[in-house]
Order: C-alpha cells, then sequence, then structure tokens
C-alpha cells in the first residue's frame, strides 16, 4: 500500500455547514451511548462530501465530536483510500481504473486524454474544475475501460467519449452515468448471448413438483405384507 499523507497546504479551520451537520449528529445518535467512536467513517465521509476532500482541521472537528484522540482519526482517513486527502476538481475528480482488464482494453489512450485536457495526475487544474488519479479496480472489469467521475461510473469509454464528457461537464452539465456503448448491466457487447429462451423465465418449462412419500399431504405407503 501506498504512503498517504495529509496535503502540505492546509486550511486555516474547518466547520461542518448547518446541513451537514444536521447529517453527522444523524450518523452520530444511531450508536449506542459510549460507541459514538462508531461514526468515524460516517463523519469523514460528509466532510470530503462538503469540501471535496478531507483536510486537517476536520479530523480535529470530528475527533471532537467523537470524543476521540486525532491520531484514530487520522489512522481512519489514512487508510481507507475513498478518503482524499488533498484538494480535487470541483467540477470533475475522474478516477480512472487501470487495472488489467482496462488497461488491455485502452485505459492508456484514456489516461492520453485527461494529460492533455486536465494535467498530470494528481494535480488539480489551473482553474480549479478538473483532477484525476489513476486507481487499482473498480469493480467493472466488464465495462473496461471505465472511470468513476466523483460519485458515478462512466463504463465502455473511448478518448472520444470521455473528451465529449469533460467538456460537458466544463459546460455545465452533467453528463448521464451509463455504458457508453448501450450494455445492458454485464452482458457481453450486443446483449446477451445464452439462456435466451423466454420459457426459462414465464415458468411454462417447468415440471410439476412429485411430492415426497413423507411429505405433508402425501398418501400414506402401505405396509410391507
Amino acid at each position: 500500500m501506498s504512503v498517504r499523507r495529509l496535503a502540505k497546504e492546509q486550511p486555516a479551520s474547518f466547520a461542518f455547514t448547518p446541513e451537514y451537520l444536521e447529517k453527522a449528529n444523524w450518523w452520530i445518535a444511531k450508536y449506542p451511548t459510549g460507541r459514538q467512536q462508531s461514526a468515524v467513517i460516517p463523519l469523514l465521509w460528509l466532510a470530503q462530501k462538503q469540501e471535496g476532500w478531507v483536510c486537517e482541521p476536520a479530523l480535529r472537528v470530528i475527533a471532537d465530536m467523537l470524543g476521540m484522540p486525532v491520531i484514530r482519526v487520522f489512522e481512519v482517513a489514512t487508510f481507507y483510500v475513498m478518503f482524499q486527502l488533498e484538494p480535487v476538481g470541483k467540477v470533475a475528480f475522474v478516477q480512472l481504473c487501470g487495472t488489467t482488464p482496462c488497461m488491455l482494453r485502452g485505459a492508456k489512450d484514456l489516461e492520453k486524454v485527461l494529460i492533455e485536457r486536465i494535467g498530470p495526475k494528481n494535480h488539480v487544474s489551473k482553474d480549479g474544475k478538473f483532477s484525476w488519479e489513476e486507481v487499482e479496480c473498480l469493480g467493472a472489469c466488464t465495462h473496461a475501460p471505465m472511470a468513476a467521475i466523483n460519485d458515478y461510473y462512466y463504463d465502455d469509454l473511448s478518448p472520444q467519449i470521455l473528451r465529449q464528457i469533460l467538456d460537458d461537464f466544463a459546460a455545465g452539465k452533467k453528463p448521464e452515468p451509463k455504458s457508453y456503448i448501450g450494455r445492458q448491466g454485464a452482458a457481453p457487447e450486443g446483449g446477451p448471448q445464452v439462456l435466451l429462451d423466454p420459457k426459462l423465465y414465464d415458468g411454462s418449462a417447468a415440471k410439476p413438483i412429485k411430492k415426497l412419500p413423507n411429505a405433508p399431504g402425501a398418501k400414506p405407503k402401505e405396509p410391507a405384507a
């Protein structure tokens, strides 16, 4: 696992907005007395949703809210890679999957587009709107190559499609998260290839179930002579 550190430049302070503070208190209240520290992951996630990333002052605020040492909150934040410890793009934060299935199906071509349009990975663009990073498997191997943008998956991408998605984000639009070749679930390209007979699903091919000799309602077996 790579070493994860807090960003060198940190804001002077952090505070939950009223909306997020209400959500944070709701999470804390879910746990019994003495177990409030169990809400550390939800509160870190709320801090990230509010600011886009988890800053050092947020760790201290969360530690105070949960009555736990700051180092314990730090341990959680640095262990789970879903927590961003440096600022990310305010409009679109792209997580490009670079694991084998995506790599074999064109992730490197998508990487070139991201470098061209945004810049080096793990850096925020000059306008502060975009950033990207390469991540390990996101669990959508049948949709390779793919990327997570903000909270959603964009599947079956090509360089041209990714460029258009980034253009749409830059224009203030919200591109639809989906398979961009129209894939049905995790089916092969072009649709399902097996189990196509409707009889498999409408019950017409089902055979009647024979009752076992000792099943309830079964006719008692005659004793042997």
